[in-house]
C-alpha cells in the first residue's frame, strides 16, 4: 500500500471530481456485490497522489478466505509488462540498451533456430516471431537451464513482419537484457531503480514468499461463452483465451509469485499501479521528476511504432510503444483498453481477467483495477473494463 502522504485528503484536493469518482466506485464494486466477482480493488490518482483507492470483497489469503483492504496485493498479469518496460527504459536513457540492437548480441546463443534477425524493438512490440515459445517460470532460477531455453525457441515467421501477442516469451528476454545491461537480478533491478525510490512498497515483480500472505489468492469464475456469443464478438468458434486456466492460477503458487514473470507476474496494490503511472507522467511533463527517466527516452518511448500492424484477432491497429499501447487518435482506444473520452495519447497495458493500468499525459490521470476473478466471460469482462475505463478518464475537474 502506498504512504500516507500519498494519498490525497479527498478527491478534489487530487483535482478529480468527488462525484464522478463515487460513480466509478460505485461501478467497481457493482460486480463484487451482484456476486459475480470474489474482490476487487481500485485507484485514481492526478496530480501525484492518490484521489481514491477501495477495496471490496472477500478473498482467500493465506490460506484464508477474509475481505480484502488496501494492502491486499492482486495479481496484475500483463499490467506488469509496462514496468518491466520502464525498467528498460531506464537503461535506454542512461545509453546502455538501443532499441536497435539485436537480441543475440547480447544473449549468447539466442540468434540459435533462425532468430538471429530479432532485434530488442521486436521483443516489446510484439513482432518477435515466437509468440508460442515458452520458459517454465522455476526454469528461469537456473542460468544454464534458461539459456538453453532461449536457444531452443523457434521462429514463426519473419522478425517485424507481423504482430501476434507474445504472452510471456518476449519479456523473459528483456528481463535477461536487463540483468546483462543493468548488472543486476532484474526484480532487484525494478524494486532499486522504480519501486523503492518511489516509496511503492507494493508493487512487486517478484514477491518474497513471506509477502504471499497479502496476496489474494485467483479464483476463475463465471462459465465459459458458447460459440455463439463468440461468433456475435467476431471471433471463431472455439476460441480460446491466450493463456490456459493453469497457467495463470500458477500465480497461486509462491514460488511461481517469487520467480517474478515479467511478462505477467506482477503483484500489487492498484494504489501502487496508479502512482507508478504518475511517477512516469511527472518525468514526462517535467512536474514531479525523481531522476528515474529522461523526458526524452519517455518520448520516444511511448511513440507508436507498429505501424499499420492490426491485432489479427480483431483486426485493429495495435499502437505498440516500447511495451505498452497508445490509445490512438482513431476513436478506437476502447478496442486497446481505454475506454472513451481519454486522449490520443493515453498509454498503458490491461492484464488476463480484466486488469487496468493506464496513464494520459493530457487529463493527468492514472487509473488501475484489478481482480482476483478470472471471468470467463469476455463480453462481460470488455464491458466492465470500458465501463470503469470511461468513468475514470471522465473525473477530471
Amino acid at each position: 500500500m502506498p504512504t500516507e502522504i500519498s494519498f490525497a485528503a479527498d478527491p478534489r484536493e487530487a483535482g478529480l471530481d468527488p462525484e464522478k469518482v463515487t460513480a466509478l466506485l460505485d461501478r467497481a464494486n457493482e460486480e463484487v456485490q451482484a456476486g459475480l466477482l470474489p474482490a476487487a480493488q481500485i485507484a485514481i490518482a492526478r496530480h501525484g497522489k492518490i484521489g481514491a483507492m477501495r477495496s471490496y470483497g472477500i478473498a482467500v489469503q493465506a490460506g484464508i478466505a477474509q475481505p480484502v483492504d488496501n494492502e491486499t496485493l492482486f495479481p496484475v498479469f500483463s499490467c506488469t509488462k509496462a514496468v518491466v518496460s520502464a525498467a528498460a527504459w531506464i537503461l535506454i536513457g542512461e545509453g546502455k540498451l538501443d532499441p536497435g540492437e539485436r537480441v543475440a548480441d547480447i544473449i549468447e546463443g539466442f540468434g540459435a533456430n533462425g532468430k538471429d534477425a530479432v532485434i530488442v524493438e521486436h521483443l516489446f512490440l510484439h513482432t518477435a516471431g515466437f509468440p508460442n515459445a515458452s520458459m517454465p517460470p522455476l526454469e528461469w532460477l537456473d542460468r544454464i537451464k534458461r539459456q538453453a531455453r532461449f536457444a531452443s525457441w523457434r521462429l514463426e515467421w519473419l522478425p517485424g513482419s507481423r504482430f501476434v501477442y507474445h504472452p510471456t516469451a518476449t519479456f523473459w528476454a528483456i528481463a535477461e537484457i536487463i540483468e546483462r545491461r543493468g548488472g543486476e537480478d532484474f526484480r532487484s533491478f525494478i524494486r532499486n531503480r522504480i519501486a523503492s525510490p518511489l516509496a511503492l512498497d507494493g508493487l512487486s515483480v517478484g514477491l518474497d514468499k513471506a509477502k504471499s500472505r497479502r496476496v489474494a489468492d485467483l479464483v476463475f469464475v463465471g462459465d465459459s461463452m458458447t460459440d455463439e456469443q463468440l461468433q456475435l464478438m467476431g471471433l471463431p468458434a472455439g476460441t480460446q483465451p491466450a493463456v490456459t486456466e493453469q497457467a495463470l492460477l500458477g500465480i497461486n503458487d509462491p514460488a511461481v509469485r517469487e520467480v517474478g514473470i515479467p511478462g505477467g507476474g506482477g503483484l500489487m496494490t492498484t494504489g501502487d499501479l496508479a502512482l507508478f503511472y504518475q511517477s512516469v507522467l511527472g518525468h514526462l511533463d517535467g512536474s514531479r521528476e525523481l531522476g528515474i527517466w529522461r523526458r526524452d527516452t519517455l518520448i520516444d518511448a511511448l511513440r507508436v511504432r507498429s505501424g499499420d500492424l492490426s491485432d489479427p484477432m480483431i483486426g485493429v491497429k495495435v499502437n505498440r510503444a516500447l511495451g505498452v499501447i497508445v490509445a490512438g487518435d482513431d476513436g478506437l482506444g476502447a478496442y486497446r483498453g481505454f475506454g472513451n473520452g481519454g486522449s490520443p495519447l493515453a498509454f498503458g497495458h490491461g492484464g488476463a481477467g480484466g486488469q487496468i493500468g493506464w496513464a494520459d499525459p493530457d487529463s493527468g490521470i492514472s487509473f488501475a483495477y484489478s481482480t482476483n476473478g478470472m471471468d470467463r466471460n469476455f463480453i462481460r469482462q470488455i464491458q466492465r473494463g470500458i465501463a470503469l475505463s470511461t468513468l475514470a478518464a471522465a473525473c477530471a475537474l
